[in-house]
């Protein structure tokens, strides 16, 4: 059995607890990450490392899989241990210190616990439509790992959401044709990829059916058309190379449901003063917490591991106070 022991066991490899690596660094905290990943960066490596970020401060546009290289590089002279393609199936409280025991029987001891679980097991949500696993992998895909495999292809993209609208605006400069289908008028993204959209429409390099849904699939061993049913009753036919539905993930807790941890749906309960859980020397950061007015921005994230560490730290050194310094002033120093 591998044994570590660290300050900070950090469960998810995401933004946020990479980030929260950095912060606890400052303090002097050493971490360890688990993720069921067998790469750190959470879903912006394992879904969308081409997607580009655009609300990372001081950062116009970002590509994913850089913002991972960026913080890991971040991090670094913290020399954070992983433990990548592992999940966490067990969580034993001792007197002094928590136990986190992996599938592959890998044991992690520490005093404080932060699940940055992002949504946890996922999976993508698929739209309800006769034969579609027929062609999954064979002209449906539900996340883009890789955007030039659509190059001078023929796509079309169905949701109203972020993922959508932003796939839909960054695949325009690669695809033949980006048709874009949603079952609304009104979308539920950004304001600004909304109107980026509507530019890209005018200008002729997004096709925009609204108030409409594919229904149908075409094709014999790989998906070669699409029927659209349009709420008035109209039928198009759209011959493609690939269809792209869009729709969000379904997110599983798995074995973290089980550890009487207070839920709120899917997500876990937080207090906004540190994002502690109610079970003392646990606390949650991003998008797997829940409290009022929460919103899942890689920002907010990074906010929640800031205040979260402040925390820790009290935890790990028996009530002391952080001594709080601006890294303008300190620099940053490398654990021993």
């Amino acid at each position: 059995m591998n044994v570590h022991t660290t300050d900070i066991a950090i469960i998810g490899a995401g933004p946020c607890g990479l980030f929260a690596v950095f912060e606890a660094g400052l303090l002097g905290l050493k971490c360890h990450l688990i993720d069921s990943l067998p790469l750190p960066g959470g879903q912006l490596t394992e879904i969308y490392p081409k997607k580009p970020i655009y609300d990372i401060p001081g950062l116009p546009s970002i590509l994913a899989s850089e913002l991972v290289s960026n913080l890991m590089k971040q991090i670094a002279p913290f020399k954070p241990e992983f433990t990548l393609g592992e999940t966490v199936v067990d969580l034993k409280r001792q007197t002094e210190e928590f136990e986190l025991v992996t599938n592959q029987g890998t044991l992690i001891r520490s005093k404080v616990i932060a699940i940055a679980a992002g949504l946890g097991n996922f999976e993508p949500r698929k739209p309800l439509i006769d034969d579609i696993t027929k062609f999954e992998n064979k002209g449906i895909d539900y996340i883009i790992p890789d955007p030039e495999k659509y190059r001078n292809k023929k796509l079309v993209i169905s949701g109203g959401g972020d993922s959508a609208l932003d796939w839909a605006i960054f695949l325009t400069d690669i695809a033949k044709s980006v048709s874009l289908i949603h079952r609304r008028t009104e979308f539920r993204g950004a304001p600004e990829s909304v109107n980026k959209v509507k530019q890209l429409v005018q200008s002729g390099k997004i096709e925009l059916i609204t108030n409409a849904e594919v229904k149908e699939l075409s094709g014999s061993t790989h998906l070669e058309s699409v029927k659209i049913h349009t709420d008035d009753g109209t039928v198009i036919e759209k011959a493609l190379d690939y269809f792209i539905p869009l729709f969000g993930l379904v997110p599983k807790l798995g074995p973290i449901a089980d550890w009487g941890l207070k839920l709120n749906k899917s997500a876990i309960e937080v207090n906004t003063f540190d994002y502690s859980t109610n079970i003392p020397g646990i606390f949650a950061i991003g998008d797997i917490n829940t409290y009022e007015g929460k919103l899942k921005l890689i920002l907010c994230g990074f906010h929640e591991a800031t205040l979260m560490v402040q925390s820790a730290y009290k935890i790990i050194h028996n009530g002391k106070d952080p001594s709080f310094k601006y890294t303008t002033v300190t620099g940053i120093k490398e654990l021993s």
